[in-house]
């Protein structure tokens, strides 16, 4: 390598490690996580999806759902075929739950996972930042570790603390790996979702395999297939008065 080579090897290490640096917060987080991928990011996603409950007696069960998703803010996830009626809508905070076409319960509820997977980079740092408080996650905690032989960002938690309610970004590529909460079902354990398998679309990311371990143990699983960016998405298709007659078409 040349003089001037030398040059700019050394400008480009010392350019990596000031924006390494700039990411000491959880706030600093989340700006850069939106900042990496601001206008390249995709604005609708839909896939289908094998779903695994693993139960403790060591059986499972499969189920495939369908999922369409319009960024921020909107999921729809029909469990079978659509025209079964069945499934969830994810509306701005709120999760409305359908039985055979009809609605059988309505509460507000924020999908941190579509939060975290997906929002983050579709809307302002601002908006993410003030969820995550309203949802119990500590900015002012933040620390860095490995998770998967990668460096990673925490949020929410300081080192040595998996107890708190806490998610975890990939360093280099800046997106969500992993989520620690309490279980809702039983507080006393935690929840453990991991985001997996990353595969490049259009300007971003997703994940084709979601885990999800209470007390270490799997419990739930996602597979992603026949994925698709940028498909036009009716707002119909996420209006809860619609939910049985307007569909996402592959």
């Amino acid at each position: 390598m040349n003089f001037f080579g030398v040059l700019l090897a050394a400008a480009m290490m010392a350019s990596g490690a000031a924006k390494a640096a700039e990411v000491n917060s959880g706030e600093a987080l989340v700006k850069a996580m939106h900042e990496r991928y601001a206008g390249a990011w995709y604005k609708t996603v839909t896939f289908q999806q094998k779903s695994t409950t693993y139960n403790a007696d060591g059986t499972s069960k499969a189920e495939t759902w369908y999922e369409a998703a319009l960024l921020p803010g909107r999921l729809r996830i029909d469990i079978g075929p659509p025209s079964d009626g069945n499934g969830y809508l994810l509306v701005d905070g709120n999760v409305t739950i359908f039985k055979d076409g009809q609605v059988k319960a309505s509460r507000q509820q924020v999908n941190m996972l579509l939060l975290l997977g997906f929002d983050v980079y579709a809307q302002s740092p601002a908006t993410t930042l003030a969820i995550a408080k309203q949802e119990g996650f500590d900015a002012a905690k933040f620390h860095e570790d490995t998770w998967e032989g990668k460096p990673v960002y925490v949020f929410g938690a300081d080192k040595g603390d998996l107890k708190s309610k806490q998610f975890w970004v990939e360093k280099d590529r800046l997106l969500f790996v992993r989520l620690l909460e309490p279980d809702s079902a039983d507080p006393s354990k935690t929840r453990d979702i991991r985001f997996a398998d990353y595969r490049p679309l259009g300007g971003g990311w997703i994940a084709a395999l979601v885990e999800v371990y209470a007390d270490g143990k799997k419990v739930f699983s996602e597979e992603y297939s026949d994925i698709h960016k940028d498909v036009k998405l009716d707002l119909a298709v996420f209006d809860p008065k619609q939910f049985a007659t307007a569909h996402w078409e592959k």
